[in-house]
C-alpha cells in the first residue's frame, strides 16, 4: 500500500512510517521541521527513515496549499494519515495563532486535497485533551466533548467537526484518533516525562502540578502505532443504527468514526515519576505546585470500540516502556544526557 503521512518527522509520525515501511508499504512523508523543539531530533528520525527505499520525503507547511497539493500529486495514495499539527497544550495559551494556522487552516487543506483526489481513507490525529472538563473516567468516545480547557484541545475538537462535515458532504471516509499521553523512544522533548528525566539526572527538583493530584493514561508508542496500523483497513461506513434524536458523537450516518487509543489505565503522576526514577537509578526530588492553566486532572481511555473494531488492546507495562525510553535516551544523548534539550 502507498501512504501519505503528514508530520513524518514527529514522534508518532516517525514510528508510524517505520512500521509501515517494515510491513512493505511505500510512504511519502510531509513535514515542515518547525523549531517548536530541536529540529536536530527530527532530522535524526528522518535519517533513519531515509535508509528505506520505500520512503520519500517532502518538506513543506500545511498552510501552504500549493506545497501540500504537490505532496498529494506524487502518488494515488491508499490512505492518508494526518499527524502534523502544532503540538502542546500550554504553548497554545501564549501562541494561539500558530494553532489556528497549522491545526485548522492546515487541516482544511488536507481535507480539500482528500476530497479532490477521492482518497480511500483519511485517518487523523485528535487528542485526549478534547475531553476537557468532562469528568467521566474512563472517557468514552460517545461522551460530550464541548468544554475544552485549552485552544489546542479546541482545535482538535474543530478537526473532528471539520472531518464530519466532509464525510457528510462528500462521503469522504474519515477516522479520528484520540491519542492518550504517548511516551517512548524518540519522544518529544516538550513532553513532561522528557523533562522529568532531565531533572532527575541533573538532581533538580521536578515541578509536579496540582500538588501531585494528577493522573494520566500513559500509552507506549508501539501500542499507539499498532492501533493506527490496524485501523487503516477499517474504512468507516455509515452507522445503520445512528439515531439523530440521540446522536452518538463517535459515529454518524456519514462514513465517520472516532476511536480512543490509550492504555486504559490512569497512573498517578507521582507514581509515574517514581517508576521512571527507579529505571534511571537516581532518586527523584519533587516540588509540589498549584494546578496549571489548560491542564486536566485525569485522562483515561475507554478502548472498547477500538478492541471491538480491530481486536487490539494496548498493553505494554509501564516499566517495560520506561526501560525502552531510558535506554534510547542514554544512547541518543550520550555524554550530554544531563544537559537540557534545546527547545
Amino acid at each position: 500500500m502507498k501512504f501519505l503521512v503528514t508530520g513524518a518527522a514527529g514522534f508518532i509520525g516517525f514510528h508510524l512510517c517505520r512500521q509501515l515501511l517494515h510491513r512493505g508499504g511505500e510512504v511519502v512523508g510531509f513535514d515542515n521541521l518547525n523549531p517548536y523543539y530541536d529540529p536536530k531530533l527530527k532530522e535524526a528520525r528522518l535519517a533513519l527513515l531515509a535508509a528505506h527505499s520505500g520512503f520519500d520525503f517532502m518538506r513543506g507547511d500545511l498552510e501552504n496549499s500549493t506545497a501540500l497539493a504537490s505532496a498529494f500529486a506524487r502518488e494515488p495514495f491508499d490512505a492518508v494519515i494526518h499527524l502534523a499539527a502544532q503540538a502542546g497544550v500550554r504553548y497554545s495559551i501564549d501562541h494561539p495563532r500558530d494553532y489556528i494556522q497549522s491545526n485548522v487552516v492546515g487541516f482544511l487543506n488536507v481535507l480539500e486535497e482528500c476530497r479532490r483526489r477521492s482518497v480511500r481513507h483519511l485517518l487523523y490525529a485528535s487528542s485526549s485533551s478534547v475531553y476537557g472538563l468532562n469528568a467521566r473516567s474512563p472517557s468514552l468516545v460517545s461522551d460530550n466533548v464541548d468544554h475544552p480547557v485549552s485552544l489546542y484541545a479546541a482545535t482538535k475538537k474543530a478537526n473532528e467537526l471539520m472531518a464530519h462535515s466532509y464525510s457528510h458532504l462528500y462521503r469522504l471516509p474519515t477516522t479520528g484518533l484520540r491519542f492518550f499521553t504517548v511516551y517512548g523512544p524518540w519522544g518529544r522533548p516538550d513532553m513532561a516525562y522528557f523533562s522529568f528525566t532531565q531533572a532527575i539526572l541533573a538532581r533538580r527538583p521536578i515541578k509536579v502540578f496540582n500538588h501531585g493530584e494528577l493522573w494520566r493514561d500513559f500509552t507506549f508508542i508501539d501500542d499507539i502505532v499498532e492501533g493506527v496500523v490496524r485501523l487503516v483497513d477499517q474504512i468507516p461506513k455509515p452507522d445503520a443504527h445512528w439515531n439523530p434524536n440521540t446522536p452518538n458523537p463517535a459515529t454518524s450516518s456519514a462514513p465517520y468514526r472516532i476511536y480512543n487509543i490509550g492504555n486504559n489505565q490512569a497512573v498517578k503522576l507521582t507514581e509515574f515519576i517514581a517508576a521512571l526514577a527507579k529505571v534511571l537509578g537516581v532518586p527523584a526530588k519533587l516540588e509540589l505546585c498549584p494546578m496549571q492553566a489548560g491542564d486536566v486532572h485525569v485522562t483515561c481511555a475507554d478502548i472498547e470500540d477500538l478492541s471491538r473494531a480491530v481486536g487490539f488492546t494496548p498493553s505494554t507495562p509501564l516499566a517495560t516502556g520506561l526501560e525502552q525510553f531510558v535506554g534510547w535516551y542514554r544512547d541518543y544523548f550520550g555524554e550530554a544526557m544531563n544537559a537540557p534539550c534545546t527547545t
